[in-house]
């Protein structure tokens, strides 16, 4: 029995499943599986238990963004995002940064199983460097014109940077599709992300009650426009805080969001499955009615 797998690993316990299947639209599975331990075909197989049918892995230096490449070949049901994260990026050399850049323009152009250049964007937490942010700035700005030369989501990651986020937005042309991975401004910053057109992309975190911010912008959110994440192992959602993440623990995120937006939770599950296809491009494995 799959639940063995969560008792031996000492994981948080299955949720519910959901009432109708719904998308995990960023997660880390090869991170998870050093974290805890967690298999990726355990981490899938425990997903599908509870009704996440689809899964959105993220690669964001150049080991993970083959590896996430490669699992999303050969599994209908998962897609890729790949980049160089911005901590990374601070840390390169010049040539370094160049050809990182061109080994991930490579592999985003790949193929359909690659749907997004992600995540990318600024770090002002971990690097406060202005070299650093130098270096960060110019990896946004290519990742940027990768995406838009493959037609490609943008996945952004943006700590204490959000208006050097949108300058460079603003300067580079933002692509057809951007998604804010972690949404992490307030209600202000959502309207000016959904101005663009963005999808805002809510993980556990938003469950914590210190984040009131995070739910005023998921409150004024149009329910197209969202989208549920776990970025496991990372911000686990409660009532599992403290704990290791895992694709399967969304259902706790989805179930949230659900009740604060006031939506019935089949029809919540349903839309961000449809946000999830409109935001990386199109549908993939399991097809929702």
């Amino acid at each position: 029995m799959i639940e063995s797998v969560i008792e031996r690993l000492g994981l948080p316990g299955l949720p519910e499943p959901l009432p109708a299947p719904t998308t995990d639209a960023h997660t880390h599975m090869d991170s998870t599986q050093q974290y805890s331990g967690l298999r990726v075909v355990d981490s899938v197989e425990l997903a599908a238990a509870v009704g996440v049918s689809r899964i959105v892995q993220i690669g964001c230096d150049l080991a993970s963004a083959q590896w996430s490449a490669q699992l999303a070949a050969t599994n209908p049901n998962i897609v890729a995002a790949v980049a160089i994260h911005p901590n990374d990026a601070a840390r390169m050399t010049d040539d370094q940064a160049l050809a990182a850049w061109q080994t991930i323009d490579g592999i985003a152009g790949a193929g359909p199983h690659v749907r997004g250049v992600g995540e990318t964007g600024l770090d002002y937490y971990r690097t406060r460097s202005p070299e650093g942010i130098a270096r960060q700035q110019l990896m946004f700005r290519r990742h940027i014109e990768t995406a838009k030369r493959h037609d490609r989501a943008l996945v952004i990651h943006d700590r204490d940077a959000h208006d050097d986020i949108l300058a460079v937005l603003d300067s580079q042309g933002w692509p057809e599709r951007v998604i804010f991975h972690c949404f992490s401004g307030d209600a202000d910053f959502a309207r000016r992300c959904l101005a663009h057109g963005a999808w805002l992309s809510f993980a556990g975190n938003v469950t914590y009650k210190a984040n009131r911010d995070l739910r005023e912008a998921l409150a004024l959110a149009p329910a197209t426009r969202i989208l549920a994440e776990t970025d496991a192992p990372y911000l686990t959602p409660l009532p599992h805080r403290g704990k290791a993440n895992a694709p399967y623990l969304i259902a706790h995120t989805v179930r949230f969001i659900a009740e604060h937006k006031g939506a019935d939770l089949a029809e919540m599950c349903v839309q961000l499955a449809r946000n999830a296809e409109d935001a990386f491009g199109g549908p993939w494995g399991i097809q929702h009615g």
